[in-house]
């Protein structure tokens, strides 16, 4: 109930956002600071996304948790994690947005860790140093824009250009959030996690926080040198590649998943920073599409995992003769992220692609192409390893898992294959989203 309630309350926002009228509450602080909340279309789209995948996710851990100790905590953790993220996408001020982002820190950090075993404490302290290590040095770029306009309101910096140096110093914290190279190495040790707790953070609601603050901050309130939308682009091609590579030589399920998130978040900054409407509504549009079919793929990982008690590919296949419904699923997903139509996620690569020809960076068009490439490399060579050919005797597989499970499974591939067939609904909503955003900054 407690993961149901920011979604409706969220979706029933929608007509008054869309519609220019969004509901808004702020209470000035002193010292130039304030508490409050502003429910536009940006943030609502991000709210309800989030919480949606969120409830499905937290469906199957009822499945994949059943036996797990300490549930509670569990439960508390992810709750909590998925309201500091309402509080992200909603809050006005600055000084909240931090402190919200680091609850969501302290959230991953319990649950990466849940196992309690030696290297899964240490694989979440390495993701908690280099999210909060990144968050401090994103207040350092707060605390310039405090110096420099003396308060912390968004609303009322909107327009406003800042420093260079502000600039860097957020961006460091957006980028080790949204695991963008070089900062991106927690992400895939966070695989070590309970699968909802993967899917979570790698789909559904932490790794776009990142992108979701640059959104928030660089295209609906800052103003930043031209400079930035060379370099991010940039930055974002050559975390893209890389991790892709990675993906293609690693042989932990997880671990492609995770690298073909560092690469699909580093195709979301793409969108966002390259400079036309029609690349910023991709991206945007991106987020919901790519939270559907990646956070199938580790929900199907999870369950070939808790089955088969092994994430190693080269010791498992033919999956698909005791697991019909999981492997159906994951090609369905796959399909989606790779971007072949008419799944989701081939209207937003698509509308990225022809927003970088537009905004006159066809090497940005191309990076994506190559990159869509890879992913379909890595992806199919994951599905023929897993779930094709003969089954590996040392490996004990049992029916699929709970009926729970495997409904969750079914459902996320379903979407990703409605959410193209029905594409319509959220892209209009994307472009009055988009058509706001710059009415804003006119």
């Amino acid at each position: 109930m407690l993961v149901l309630t920011p979604l409706v309350l969220s979706a029933l926002c929608i007509p008054a956002a869309l519609n220019s009228t969004p509901y808004s509450f702020n209470v000035q602080l002193p010292l130039g600071l304030n508490f409050g909340f502003h429910a536009d279309g940006l943030a609502l789209f991000m709210a309800v996304t989030a919480s949606f995948l969120g409830l499905i996710i937290v469906l199957y851990s009822y499945g994949y948790m059943a036996h797990a100790e300490h549930q509670d905590e569990f439960y508390l953790m992810v709750v909590l994690f998925i309201g500091a993220m309402m509080g992200i996408t909603l809050t006005t001020s600055l000084v909240f947005l931090y402190l919200f982002w680091e609850i969501s820190a302290l959230c991953c950090w319990r649950l990466i860790g849940f196992f309690r075993e030696r290297e899964y404490v240490r694989r979440a302290n390495k993701a908690f140093l280099i999210t909060g290590a990144g968050a401090l040095v994103m207040l350092a770029g707060f605390l310039v824009i405090y110096a420099q306009y003396g308060t912390t309101d968004l609303l009322a910096l909107r327009g406003k250009e800042v420093s260079n140096v502000a600039v860097t110093l957020i961006l460091f914290g957006i980028l080790s959030k949204s695991a963008t190279l070089p900062l991106h190495s927690w992400i895939a040790d966070a695989g070590i996690a309970p699968t909802p707790v993967t899917a979570l953070l790698h789909a559904a609601v932490l790794v776009k926080i990142g992108v979701y603050a640059f959104a928030r901050l660089f295209l609906v309130t800052f103003e930043m040198e031209a400079f930035w939308h060379t370099a991010i682009p940039v930055i974002a091609a050559v975390s893209a590649l890389l991790s892709a590579g990675a993906a293609i030589a690693e042989n932990d399920i997880k671990r492609v998943i995770a690298y073909s998130t560092v690469s699909q978040l580093a195709f979301i900054l793409l969108g966002l920073s390259v400079g036309s409407e029609l690349a910023v509504a991709g991206g945007i549009l991106y987020i919901l599409m790519h939270g559907i079919s990646k956070g199938g793929l580790f929900l199907c990982a999870g369950i070939v995992e808790h089955t088969c008690h092994t994430k190693d590919i080269t010791k498992l296949g033919g999956l698909s003769k005791t697991m019909p419904v999981t492997a159906a699923s994951f090609f369905l997903c796959a399909l989606s992220v790779m971007g072949v139509p008419p799944f989701g996620g081939f209207f937003s690569k698509d509308m990225v692609i022809n927003g970088a020809l537009q905004a006159d960076q066809p090497w940005i068009a191309a990076v994506f192409v190559i990159g869509a490439m890879m992913t379909l490399i890595y992806l199919l060579r994951v599905f023929v390893k897993v779930f094709l050919g003969e089954p590996k005797a040392e490996v004990h597989t049992h029916p699929e898992g709970s009926p729970v499970m495997v409904f969750t499974v079914g459902l996320m591939a379903t979407l990703s294959l409605v959410s193209g067939l029905l594409v319509n609904f959220p892209a209009s909503m994307v472009g009055t989203i988009v058509k706001q955003l710059t009415e804003v900054l006119q």
